[in-house]
């Protein structure tokens, strides 16, 4: 736990805080690498992997990119 304590005094952020952020980014990016291997996205898989912000682009791609070749699915009503 020294080496989280040291990072957060460097980077100005109380411990509690760094841990929480630690956690929310893994829990996005975890979600985001699945949901991307799932539907065979190799160019997503690696750019979530190898680019981290802190869980904002893993949101984006679970809730707006990797609903994009989604086909809509349009019903009519019976008269």
């Amino acid at each position: 736990m020294d080496y989280f304590q040291i990072l957060s005094m460097q980077l100005g952020i109380p411990l509690g805080i760094l841990i929480v952020l630690i956690i929310w980014s893994f829990v996005w990016k975890l979600l985001a690498l699945w949901k991307s291997a799932r539907k065979g996205s190799i160019v997503w898989f690696i750019m979530l992997a190898l680019i981290n912000t802190a869980g904002i682009l893993e949101i984006l791609y679970l809730f707006i990119f990797s609903e994009m070749g989604k086909p809509k699915i349009i019903t009519r009503a019976k008269k």
